[in-house]
């Protein structure tokens, strides 16, 4: 804000004007930040930039600049997408880990069902009572004396 001892904000500064009391972009575009100010200005124009903010409430007037600073930056790393290349990308990217988690999911059932019948047949094992048991080690004590023979 302007003033004795102050310095202009990043948009009067860059745009070379006098920065007055009531500047609406000195509240969210610090002289310390001048980068803020002029990708903004590079891709929305001041004058567009300045309509916007006049025609929201004050309380929302931070989060719309940090918004158009957000965009004035996708668009410059991507002219022709912006932010709705990014988007892309990040979609795409949780659709195949998606696939990832859902692969690696299905390995883990198979390793799981390959398991389970020996230790199911275990457990039925060490369920038998004693007498099931002499049972089963006679009737496994013919057959490998039949097999001897």
């Amino acid at each position: 804000m302007g003033g004795p001892g102050s310095s202009p904000c990043a948009s009067c500064k860059l745009l070379r004007r006098r920065c007055a009391k009531d500047c609406i972009f000195a509240p969210y575009f610090p002289p310390d930040d001048p980068h803020k100010f002029a990708i903004v200005h590079k891709v929305f124009g001041a004058s567009n930039v300045s309509k916007m903010l006049q025609e929201l409430p004050v309380h929302q007037r931070a989060d719309a600049v940090n918004s158009l600073v957000f965009e004035a930056n996708a668009r410059v790393r991507d002219p022709v997408y912006g932010c709705v290349g990014a988007i892309s990308y990040l979609q795409n990217q949780v659709s195949q880990l998606q696939m990832q988690l859902a692969v690696a999911q299905a390995e883990i059932l198979c390793i799981q069902m390959q398991n389970e019948p020996t230790l199911q047949s275990h457990h039925q094992v060490l369920e038998l009572d004693q007498d099931h048991k002499a049972l089963l080690l006679h009737n496994n004590n013919n057959n490998n004396n039949n097999n001897n023979n």
